[in-house]
């Protein structure tokens, strides 16, 4: 044998046996993850539904307003809206826009409204926990330490992932994908918030301290009002990762358009595809534009 086959042998058996003792020690971590999940669900069922109720309560009590009050008032609320934080030509585009949704097919209107109402829920629930999470973490740096690693996980897994957890603890239906929806879209409100009050100038904050404000009142009348441009950066990018995860929890029976839209991709029917799209275009530009609440100089 030469020193060459020598050396091929020697490495070819190193990753033979390298591959046997990885075969023969594999780390059971998915093993681990489902027993954690189960017992969890057969424990603490209790906590998922504390959790669950309160959302459902919101998520229903909206989407029955949205429902209930007549399309063409929701059209005008929405102009009224944008008159108010834009101009008028924005508020005559959105009206607009609205009419011509309503006007492709019968129930569009209906699911559209139930998307909404799942959106500004989950937008809801987001605000409440990312603005004092984000306050917190700007003000304790070990905080911020912490969570970063876990906003980290929560906007790199795909968003599948999220939804086999949630339809096993919370069941599926409209409040799973709501939740589903809150884990995806919550990183950049704390994230936005943290860096907006972080990016506050120290002078001013000092300059505040030394007319005599509390902590508090600092963080009232100086630090939020200063960190609105990130705070509203991160509501912006809320709303925006809120309407994709919506139409993705079709897949655990979330309802609204992303209902019409699976169910169109399933058929291969184009035209409800083109109607259910158009709709998801709509609602997003009117939610983008609201959101950065700049009013524009008139020209």
């Amino acid at each position: 044998m030469t020193p060459l086959d020598l050396v091929a042998t020697l490495y070819a058996s190193f990753f033979v046996r390298a591959d046997e003792w990885i075969d023969r020690y594999q780390l059971p971590l998915g093993r681990w993850v489902d027993q954690g999940v189960r017992w969890a669900n057969d424990n603490i069922g209790w906590l998922f539904d504390a959790i669950k109720w309160p959302i459902a309560q919101l998520l229903d009590s909206t989407e029955w307003l949205l429902q209930v009050v007549p399309w063409y008032v929701v059209v005008l609320a929405v102009g009224a809206l944008a008159l108010y934080l834009k101009d008028w030509k924005t508020s005559v585009s959105f009206m607009a826009l609205l009419v011509f949704m309503g006007l492709l097919t019968d129930d569009l209107w209906r699911f559209a409204m139930t998307t909404v109402a799942q959106i500004l829920t989950a937008v809801v629930i987001c605000v409440i926990i990312g603005i004092p999470v984000g306050i917190w973490a700007a003000k304790n740096d070990r905080v911020e330490s912490s969570v970063r690693p876990i906003l980290d996980a929560m906007q790199t897994i795909h968003p599948f992932i999220y939804l086999l957890p949630v339809a096993f603890f919370f069941g599926i239906g409209k409040v799973p994908g709501t939740i589903a929806t809150v884990i995806f879209a919550l990183p950049p409100m704390v994230r936005l918030t943290n860096l907006g009050i972080r990016q506050v100038p120290k002078e001013t904050v000092e300059a505040a301290n030394a007319f005599g404000s509390t902590g508090r009142q600092t963080l009232r009348e100086v630090q939020l009002p200063l960190a609105r441009p990130a705070i509203m950066a991160g509501l912006n990018q809320t709303l925006m990762l809120s309407l994709s995860m919506v139409v993705i929890a079709a897949l655990i029976a979330g309802g609204g358009l992303g209902q019409l839209i699976l169910r169109s991709v399933q058929r291969v029917d184009i035209p409800e595809a083109t109607n259910s799209g158009i709709a998801v275009l709509v609602i997003a530009i009117i939610l983008d534009r609201l959101s950065q609440v700049h009013k524009e100089a008139p020209e």
